[in-house]
């Protein structure tokens, strides 16, 4: 698989201060695990996905994190939602200069998703949605690479979500989950040919038993004229 950590990092930054000016033009959302939007975006970017799709029942820090990334990969992101909430959602996407990375989409999902072939990058979020297990096996991913995010898993009740692909398995693919505790609870499963064995995700925060030398960015806030630094340990997820 595909991956630029040059693209991960940019996109990465890119969705701290998209997250931080929401958060001061809005002060209404609070990210639940700090990190978890910032990674989201960095590895849809990293891994450079042409299409991705997210299904939420609303617009949320995650949906600006994936736009952010489809920015950086220069493409356009799908956002299947309620039509009730299209115009608030259209409005918060506007404001925070994203109008150009995102496509909204109000149909049923489990009657549109059929339609999108070859997706890069698709993110379900389970927390209002109880049908999450069917939309997983509707989705048409990239078999040679791809990822599929399941956000807001509680307990065990994500078991089923995963049989869509391994029902799609053979010798010449490998189809790897990982869940952890970033958003109350995701599940990342990855899908790729088998001897892909380069890709690296950088993430904060203690994920795994294997990792390898942290590394140290410093960011300068060009409002606040504050310099921030983050640790951010390398991890081999998979």
């Amino acid at each position: 698989m595909e991956w630029s950590s040059k693209s991960a990092t940019k996109a990465y930054f890119d969705t701290l201060q998209l997250c931080n000016n929401h958060k001061r033009q809005y002060g209404t959302w609070r990210v639940q695990n700090p990190g978890s939007n910032e990674f989201v975006s960095a590895l849809a970017a990293g891994m450079k996905a042409k299409l991705i799709v997210e299904v939420t029942s609303h617009v949320s820090l995650t949906t600006l994190a994936l736009a952010a990334a489809a920015r950086q990969n220069g493409v356009r992101m799908v956002c299947i939602l309620p039509e009730s909430i299209l115009n608030d959602s259209q409005e918060v996407i506007n404001n925070s200069g994203l109008k150009d990375q995102v496509e909204f989409r109000t149909e049923d999902p489990s009657k549109l998703l059929p339609f999108y072939e070859n997706i890069d990058f698709f993110l379900v979020d389970c927390n209002k949605d109880e049908n999450y297990a069917k939309l997983l096996n509707l989705v048409d991913v990239n078999l040679t690479r791809s990822i599929v995010v399941a956000k807001n898993m509680v307990g065990d009740g994500d078991k089923k979500g995963i049989r869509w692909c391994l029902r799609g398995k053979d010798e010449k693919l490998e189809v790897r989950s990982l869940k952890h505790p970033l958003g109350n609870g995701m599940k990342v499963t990855r899908i790729s040919k088998s001897d892909d064995t380069n890709m690296r995700f950088e993430v904060k925060g203690d994920y795994s038993k294997k990792r390898r030398k942290s590394s140290w960015i410093a960011k300068f806030d060009e409002e606040s004229g504050e310099e921030h630094i983050y640790r951010v340990p390398q991890v081999d997820w998979f």
